[in-house]
Protein backbone atom coordinates (compact mmCIF):
# COMPACT_ATOMS: atom_id res chain seq x y z
CA UNK A 1 0.00 0.00 0.00
CA UNK A 2 1.24 3.64 -0.74
CA UNK A 3 0.79 6.30 1.68
CA UNK A 4 -2.45 7.42 -0.23
CA UNK A 5 -3.95 4.32 0.28
CA UNK A 6 -4.43 3.96 3.53
CA UNK A 7 -7.12 4.65 5.44
CA UNK A 8 -7.15 7.18 8.02
CA UNK A 9 -8.39 6.99 11.52
CA UNK A 10 -11.16 8.39 10.89
CA UNK A 11 -12.13 6.28 7.72
CA UNK A 12 -11.05 3.42 9.85
CA UNK A 13 -13.63 4.15 12.12
CA UNK A 14 -16.28 5.12 10.02
CA UNK A 15 -15.64 1.29 8.47
CA UNK A 16 -15.50 -0.56 11.87
CA UNK A 17 -19.01 1.81 12.85
CA UNK A 18 -20.88 1.20 9.56
CA UNK A 19 -19.68 -2.96 9.70
CA UNK A 20 -21.21 -2.78 13.19
CA UNK A 21 -24.58 -1.45 11.77
CA UNK A 22 -24.34 -4.35 9.57
CA UNK A 23 -24.48 -7.11 12.20
CA UNK A 24 -27.16 -4.84 13.97
CA UNK A 25 -29.34 -4.68 11.44
CA UNK A 26 -28.78 -8.51 10.11
CA UNK A 27 -29.29 -9.60 14.04
CA UNK A 28 -32.66 -7.21 14.38
CA UNK A 29 -34.02 -8.14 10.71
CA UNK A 30 -33.17 -11.78 11.31
CA UNK A 31 -35.06 -11.73 14.73
CA UNK A 32 -38.39 -9.45 14.11
CA UNK A 33 -39.01 -11.36 10.41
CA UNK A 34 -41.06 -13.90 11.92
CA UNK A 35 -43.43 -11.25 13.27
CA UNK A 36 -47.27 -11.47 12.87
CA UNK A 37 -50.36 -9.93 13.61
CA UNK A 38 -52.66 -12.65 14.70
CA UNK A 39 -52.26 -15.11 11.56
CA UNK A 40 -51.43 -12.48 9.51
CA UNK A 41 -47.59 -12.52 8.73
CA UNK A 42 -45.89 -9.03 8.49
CA UNK A 43 -42.79 -8.95 7.79
CA UNK A 44 -41.82 -5.27 7.97
CA UNK A 45 -37.92 -5.93 8.54
CA UNK A 46 -38.14 -6.34 4.93
CA UNK A 47 -38.82 -3.10 4.10
CA UNK A 48 -36.34 -2.00 6.63
CA UNK A 49 -33.55 -4.41 5.35
CA UNK A 50 -34.71 -3.11 1.59
CA UNK A 51 -33.69 1.06 2.79
CA UNK A 52 -31.06 0.43 5.37
CA UNK A 53 -28.78 -2.08 3.09
CA UNK A 54 -27.82 0.36 0.45
CA UNK A 55 -27.96 3.19 2.81
CA UNK A 56 -25.14 1.35 4.82
CA UNK A 57 -23.10 1.00 0.98
CA UNK A 58 -23.50 4.38 -0.03
CA UNK A 59 -22.79 5.85 3.12
CA UNK A 60 -19.25 3.56 2.87
CA UNK A 61 -18.55 4.79 -0.58
CA UNK A 62 -19.36 8.55 0.83
CA UNK A 63 -17.52 8.68 4.00
CA UNK A 64 -15.10 6.08 3.75
CA UNK A 65 -13.52 4.98 -0.01
CA UNK A 66 -16.02 3.48 -2.77
CA UNK A 67 -13.55 1.07 -3.19
CA UNK A 68 -14.47 -0.54 0.22
CA UNK A 69 -18.17 0.29 -0.21
CA UNK A 70 -18.38 -3.47 -0.25
CA UNK A 71 -17.47 -3.91 3.50
CA UNK A 72 -21.35 -3.79 4.80
CA UNK A 73 -22.94 -5.81 2.65
CA UNK A 74 -21.04 -8.60 2.84
CA UNK A 75 -21.22 -8.53 6.52
CA UNK A 76 -24.86 -8.07 6.27
CA UNK A 77 -24.98 -11.58 4.14
CA UNK A 78 -22.65 -13.09 6.64
CA UNK A 79 -24.57 -12.46 9.83
CA UNK A 80 -27.61 -13.27 8.02
CA UNK A 81 -26.72 -16.56 6.95
CA UNK A 82 -24.55 -17.33 9.50
CA UNK A 83 -26.40 -16.28 12.27
CA UNK A 84 -29.21 -17.59 10.75
CA UNK A 85 -27.91 -21.08 10.21
CA UNK A 86 -26.13 -21.52 13.15
CA UNK A 87 -28.27 -19.27 15.93
CA UNK A 88 -27.82 -19.34 19.22
CA UNK A 89 -27.30 -22.75 20.83
CA UNK A 90 -27.43 -24.01 17.29
CA UNK A 91 -30.79 -22.66 16.75
CA UNK A 92 -31.97 -21.82 13.21
CA UNK A 93 -33.43 -18.53 13.14
CA UNK A 94 -33.65 -17.75 9.52
CA UNK A 95 -37.23 -19.07 8.69
CA UNK A 96 -37.65 -21.35 6.09
CA UNK A 97 -40.58 -19.73 3.76
CA UNK A 98 -40.76 -16.79 1.54
CA UNK A 99 -40.05 -13.89 4.26
CA UNK A 100 -36.54 -15.24 4.06
CA UNK A 101 -35.97 -14.99 0.69
CA UNK A 102 -38.11 -11.85 0.77
CA UNK A 103 -35.55 -10.23 3.10
CA UNK A 104 -32.24 -11.43 0.92
CA UNK A 105 -33.64 -10.42 -2.22
CA UNK A 106 -34.87 -7.07 -1.06
CA UNK A 107 -31.98 -6.60 0.89
CA UNK A 108 -28.73 -7.76 -0.98
CA UNK A 109 -30.22 -6.95 -4.62
CA UNK A 110 -30.30 -3.25 -3.86
CA UNK A 111 -27.09 -3.10 -2.08
CA UNK A 112 -25.58 -4.70 -4.74
CA UNK A 113 -27.22 -2.55 -7.19
CA UNK A 114 -25.78 0.47 -5.15
CA UNK A 115 -22.75 -1.14 -5.07
CA UNK A 116 -21.84 -1.83 -8.74
CA UNK A 117 -23.11 2.09 -9.15
CA UNK A 118 -20.68 3.25 -7.12
CA UNK A 119 -17.37 1.10 -8.13
CA UNK A 120 -18.63 2.08 -12.12
CA UNK A 121 -18.73 5.79 -11.15
CA UNK A 122 -15.54 5.84 -9.00
CA UNK A 123 -13.94 3.47 -11.98
CA UNK A 124 -15.48 6.56 -14.79
CA UNK A 125 -13.83 9.24 -12.74
CA UNK A 126 -10.02 7.78 -12.35
CA UNK A 127 -7.57 9.65 -14.62
CA UNK A 128 -6.49 8.31 -18.00
CA UNK A 129 -9.77 7.01 -18.52
CA UNK A 130 -11.75 8.52 -21.47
Amino acid sequence: MTAPDRLTGAQLGFLLLLAFDAVLLGVLELFFLPLRIGVVPLPVTVLVGAVTTPLLVSTTAKLVRPSLSWVPLVVWVLVVFGFGMLGPGGDLVLIQDWRALLLLGASALPGAMVLGGGLGRAAGRKPGRG
